[in-house]
């Protein structure tokens, strides 16, 4: 959350899976105030932009890796790439 709240101004809708990292959903909707969608289970074209932007990000972290260990220089770092992908 920590990570997010600097960019709680830009943050106009978040859409939600159902997986267990969204648990605390509420928190989040209250921190942030975004307008908060579900998406239907097995309905992953609902999510597009997570997706996507899920599969750029693997390419810097593997999908087990924990987050929690990254550093934010780190994060920063791999976004940095992401701007330098083809179209």
């Amino acid at each position: 959350m920590k990570r997010l709240l600097p960019l709680a101004s830009h943050v106009k809708t978040l859409t939600y899976d159902n997986g267990k990292e969204f648990a605390f959903y509420q928190h989040i909707d209250e921190q942030l105030q975004p307008n908060g969608y579900f998406a239907h289970p097995y309905h992953s074209w609902e999510r597009g932009l997570n997706e996507y932007t899920g599969g750029l990000m693997r390419q810097f972290f593997p999908k087990r890796k924990d987050l929690s260990e990254v550093s934010d220089e780190e994060i920063q770092g791999g976004g940095d790439g992401q701007t330098q992908q083809p179209p």
